[in-house]
């Protein structure tokens, strides 16, 4: 194992290594790689709806600090892409403060969903023991208690400069005014889902006549929801709003009710830490596994030397795939809401366990996911139902730097397209379908085909694991990157393969966010590929031992920033997977 270690350290030899032919070194990404990014002087913002950038991009040429200039783009996705956009699910928002008061700190808003009182571990079961199809999916019984509201208005009274009717002006705006919808908006509000209930086809399908490209889409209840948010943001949770959103959902049949609203709270936690080289990766803790995961895995691969071996090569692509592998076992049997379960966070992100797992990957072969054994003497045994307390796949992400060097990453969900598919009547959004990132029976994978633990099993007023990654990178002292992504089970790899590709591979930000990603997470033991990988590489890996699926589309949709370390102008990678989404700032 010494002497194969050594091969990939020091790059020697790979095609020695692997029997690799000449073909099969070549980068399969160099075309991407002469993509610009966006570039600005002073600040940035970037997401995936060209409006939502321009409502944050105002917000900090109007004096908003970078707080503000997330909450006004949270909101403003909010209107723009209901799809994942959101003021009836919840999300995570990563700070790192430059300057300011706050100078040095980073801080983590947690405002994932919760489950109602009203759950229970095996409410998505028949009476057999077996899941109901689409339960925790489809209707207002899958939705979890929102906390994008409480989340946004909290970090913006907590740390923005502005007031929340200043910042949620331009979504208001949006709402009221409407705005102009692009072919792919359009045929995104043709879901087929949307039609099952009443308010949504009513809203989102003008009652089954379509929305054509080009025609204006007003939100006439969702500008009345949010003027009333703006002017008192507790109405949502304690007030009219609450009554009759808890009154429509138990019309429903859903779970949720006044009591719930009122007894939601943001929780304030601290980001985990780790290193990768010379760069400090501020990311996402518990209930998120993202971070854990993350960090995990770049312990893993900091023990090679990526870079000599080229981007999206096939050594490379193996090497990270097995520290995905390893990671995401972890994660299996480890993560859950930390307020329901004790996470061995610590020992899980160790870079003497990740040297451990490091030892176990065979340089010539892939290892079957059945056949992976933990190493003995680094982490406690996993929990069991006996140990979690009871008391108690369209997502979006966000990426903002203001002229101070302040950083926010935002990631926010309505889990599925779309969410429930359940619009709250009179009052024009969109609710979560959140309760299917729970583990609604133990070993059946979720929507994403993710496995999950008892760690990770329904109980009223838990918060559902999530895969969610904002991920703030700094290097000396100061913000180098700004990275996340949604893609469900997806969403931590995606935000590994942009990162070692700008750290390593030193690519730009924006051809980063458009390589061909590949995705492993333990179970199914799968390899997905996105279109683009080279017909060798694809055969390399199966030789290897990969199970490989070359998935027909792409997925994840990284809208990141990067900080040019010889100028110190922001790179916007914008994912061109999309048409509508925008890098800009001034």
């Amino acid at each position: 194992m010494t002497h194969r270690l050594l091969c990939f350290s020091a790059a020697l030899s790979l095609s020695a290594c692997f029997n690799l032919t000449a073909q099969q070194v070549v980068n399969p990404s160099l075309a991407i790689q002469n993509e610009t990014p966006a570039r600005t002087k002073h600040a940035m913002v970037v997401s995936i709806h060209y409006l939502a950038t321009d409502a944050g991009v105002e917000v900090l040429k109007e004096g908003g600090n970078a707080v503000d200039a997330a909450v006004a783009t949270g909101f403003a996705l909010a209107v723009v892409h209901p799809a994942a956009g959101n003021i009836g699910g919840g999300g995570f928002m990563l700070i790192h403060f430059h300057a300011g008061p706050h100078a040095g700190k980073s801080t983590f808003i947690d405002y994932r969903e919760k489950a109602p009182q009203a759950a229970s571990a095996n409410m998505y079961l028949d009476d057999k023991g077996n899941i109901i199809p689409n339960a925790s999916l489809v209707g207002f019984k899958a939705s979890g208690v929102p906390g994008s509201v409480a989340g946004m208005a909290y970090a913006e009274k907590r740390y923005g400069k502005l007031t929340l009717a200043k910042v949620m002006a331009p979504a208001i705006r949006l709402a009221a005014a409407g705005f102009v919808l692009s072919e792919e908006e359009a045929k995104e509000l043709r879901d087929s889902d949307l039609a099952r209930f009443p308010e949504t086809k009513h809203i989102f399908q003008r009652d089954g006549s379509y929305y054509q490209p080009g025609d204006t889409f007003k939100q006439p209840e969702l500008a009345e929801t949010l003027r009333r948010i703006a002017k008192d943001p507790d109405d949502f949770y304690h007030g009219k709003i609450a009554k009759q959103l808890a009154a429509d959902v138990q019309k429903g049949d859903g779970l949720i009710t006044e009591k719930d609203l009122a007894s939601y709270e943001v929780k304030e936690r601290e980001p985990l830490l780790g290193t990768y080289k010379d760069y400090t990766i501020v990311a996402a803790p518990p209930p998120s596994s993202g971070g854990v995961v993350l960090i995990e895995a770049l312990n893993i691969l900091e023990g090679y030397n990526l870079g000599r071996l080229g981007d999206r090569t096939l050594p490379e692509i193996h090497l990270i795939t097995e520290a995905y592998r390893r990671a995401y076992m972890d994660r299996t049997d480890y993560l859950g809401d930390p307020d329901y379960v004790k996470i061995p966070v610590e020992q899980l992100t160790d870079k003497k366990y990740a040297a451990a797992w490091r030892a176990s990957i065979q340089q010539e072969q892939a290892t079957a996911s059945a056949s992976l054994k933990r190493p003995a003497d680094f982490i406690p045994p996993p929990p069991t139902m006996a140990d979690v307390r009871h008391e108690s796949s369209q997502t979006t992400h966000f990426s903002v730097v203001d002229a101070e060097g302040n950083a926010v990453a935002v990631t926010t969900t309505l889990n599925n397209n779309f969410g429930s598919d359940v619009t709250a009547e009179k009052l024009g959004f969109l609710l979560n379908d959140e309760m299917d990132d729970f583990a609604s029976k133990q070993g059946v994978p979720n929507m994403y085909g993710l496995i999950q633990g008892p760690a990770n099993s329904i109980a009223p007023g838990k918060r559902p694991l999530s895969a969610m990654t904002p991920t703030i990178v700094l290097k000396d002292g100061r913000v180098a990157m700004v990275l996340g992504s949604p893609g469900g089970g997806r969403i931590i790899t995606t935000v590994a393969n942009i990162f070692l590709s700008v750290a390593d591979q030193g690519m730009n930000v924006q051809a980063a966010v458009d390589a061909p990603r590949f995705h492993h997470q333990y179970l199914p033991d799968v390899l997905s590929l996105e279109p683009g990988f080279t017909d060798s590489t694809v055969e390399g890996l199966r030789a290897l031992g990969y199970h490989v699926n070359v998935a027909k589309g792409h997925w994840s949709d990284g809208e990141c920033i990067a900080v040019d370390p010889a100028t110190g102008d922001l790179e916007g990678g914008q994912d061109h997977r999309h048409s509508f989404g925008k890098a800009a700032g001034y």
